[in-house]
């Protein structure tokens, strides 16, 4: 390693639930530093959350995202001239990374009028654990088990 590692950057958190994971999930949702955007989105979200599951719509967040978060993921490894699928644990920074950026990539692809709707869409089908995001950490931890022949390839 040649230069130096980079320097951790700290995240002020949000006005509202003044919680730092809600402004590293609202940097994820944002497209073009449109920041106030993204948080009106999320927040919107939030509230449609409420009124459709009767619950704290930020919990039901928080839930949604740890039904989400993976525990293990597959990397690849050449070895010998042959490329293994090779599980690993994730990073606890790289698990909230994953599950937010599934989860906001997921709500992109659905069916509904506003991004706000289809987010909130998003969190409640993860909170019952469905929904598409729900299924990518499935699939995720179905190829790990799979490749567990191959964990003794691990560096």
């Amino acid at each position: 390693m040649r230069k130096s590692k980079a320097k951790k950057r700290y995240l002020l958190p949000d006005p509202k639930f003044n919680d730092t994971i809600v402004t590293r999930f609202i940097n994820n949702l944002m497209y073009s530093g449109k920041k106030t955007i993204a948080s009106t989105i999320f927040y919107d979200a939030i509230e449609i959350v409420t009124k459709r599951t009767n619950e704290d719509g930020i919990e039901v967040w928080r839930k949604a995202l740890a039904n989400v978060t993976p525990q293990v993921e597959v990397r690849s490894r050449r070895v010998g001239g042959a490329t293994f699928q090779i599980p690993s644990e994730v990073r606890p920074e790289r698990k909230t990374a994953l599950a937010m950026s599934w989860m906001v990539g997921y709500a992109r692809k659905r069916n509904e009028k506003s991004m706000a709707m289809k987010l909130a869409g998003e969190i409640v089908a993860a909170s019952k654990e469905e929904g598409a995001a729900f299924k990518k950490k499935e699939d995720v931890h179905r190829m790990a088990e799979a490749n567990k022949a191959f964990s003794h390839f691990r560096f």
